[in-house]
């Protein structure tokens, strides 16, 4: 069975408790758990990352380009938090893996909140995105990720 990854950046570990009126009451507990049954629905393996650490996502995206190379892989569904708009190096990260389709994912919309949280670096080599949709956005990212490349891998 390939597996897709649902890859979370940093804070997102205090969903449910972190500022509840913009980012709901939903833990990533709770997330990854609607992910994984989703991901079984439709025919693939869901493993879910969390790191506060830069490092870690892009080790954790290198992992799944060489998963994607070999066939074992479909994709990311990937909310990177405040890196989002700061962090070339995952920008960098993903478009070096060459091909891992990846869907940005954010919880609130972004466009809608402070300037700063209004440019993503993630974005332009993002197979697509979903924003402001709540926590449902990744349930949303993960349908698109399977009906888009699943049906070519």
């Amino acid at each position: 069975m390939k597996k897709i990854l649902i890859l979370n950046g940093p804070n997102l570990n205090l969903l449910g408790t972190r500022e509840p009126t913009t980012y709901g009451s939903t833990t990533l507990a709770d997330v990854e758990a609607q992910c994984k049954v989703e991901g079984e629905r439709l025919g693939y393996a869901v493993e879910c990352f969390q790191s506060n650490w830069e490092g870690a996502l892009i080790d954790k995206i290198h992992d799944y380009g060489r998963l994607y190379k070999a066939g074992e892989a479909l994709g990311c569904v990937f909310n990177p938090g405040a890196f989002t708009h700061t962090s070339i190096a995952l920008h960098d990260a993903i478009k070096g893996v060459d091909g891992l389709p990846v869907i940005e994912c954010h919880i609130s919309n972004v466009h809608a909140r402070e300037a700063f949280r209004h440019h993503s670096w993630v974005s332009p080599v993002a197979a697509g995105i979903v924003i402001g949709l709540g926590t449902d956005g990744y349930l949303i990212a993960l349908g698109a990720l399977v009906r888009k490349f699943g049906v070519t891998r």
